[in-house]
């Protein structure tokens, strides 16, 4: 994890510096006037972040997303095309979002992330217009992934314990949302990227609390129009 801090300082710190060589090219006129025009745009920062996010672990659906939106105002004010923010909004976002489910499992192959293997251990739960209420009994409880999409499912983990070490749960919430019950003592992180959602923990909790530092659950991915919660009672 800490390798991974590291990393993301590092490519951000490079972005920063190539941004300030390019400036000062600029301020000294050694770029000439077809150069500015295509590197100082306000989409090069959607592009720049959407690169930096997609070459690190943890964020690259959010780096798909600044990428697919910074490529598209990028071509549309070199070519001079006409279209606004809101007509491309949407409908490439539902666009981007059905290609991201199907190819999910490629995706994930991919980046050489672990294959959901272990289904007693593991969630691999899509819920489209619907969903439902599942139990977790795992004794060894290492994450997966979750799908929801205008609808969402959710998980009672009060009777699991997790496996040592750190546990990654993957969410992607599209119109819809997924709801964890997970006990007070569980060490949680919670780093979902919410665009017109959210995604809370509703714990009573305190520091100390934890059970063991060194055992983790990461709850990542990605939530539109959407989101989720982590309770410690059900409703």
């Amino acid at each position: 994890m800490e390798k991974e801090k590291i990393d993301k300082r590092l490519l951000v710190g490079v972005f920063i510096i190539l941004a300030g060589i390019l400036l000062l090219a600029k301020n000294f006129g050694i770029m000439g006037p077809a150069l500015n025009h295509y590197f100082f745009r306000w989409e090069m920062i959607l592009i720049g972040l959407g690169l930096i996010f997609t070459i690190n672990p943890g964020n690259r659906t959010t780096g798909i997303i600044l990428l697919f939106v910074g490529l598209a105002f990028y071509t549309r004010d070199i070519f001079h095309l006409d279209f606004n923010f809101w007509q491309l909004f949407l409908p490439a976002l539902l666009i981007l979002a059905g290609i991201m489910v199907m190819l999910r499992n490629k995706i994930d192959s991919l980046w050489a992330r672990n294959p959901l293997s272990d289904e007693e251990n593991q969630i691999d739960d899509t819920a489209v217009f619907g969903g439902g209420d599942r139990l977790m009994r795992s004794q060894h409880f290492k994450g997966g992934r979750i799908t929801a999409i205008f609808g969402g499912s959710s998980f009672n983990m009060l009777k699991a314990k997790l496996e040592p070490g750190m546990n990654v749960i993957d969410v992607f919430c599209l119109f819809g949302g997924t709801k964890f019950i997970i006990p007070d003592d569980w060490n949680i992180k919670v780093r979902v990227t919410s665009i017109f959602g959210g995604f809370s923990d509703k714990r009573h909790i305190l520091p100390e609390t934890h059970s063991n530092d060194e055992t983790q659950l990461i709850i990542t991915g990605l939530a539109i129009f959407g989101g989720g919660e982590i309770k410690s009672y059900p409703d």
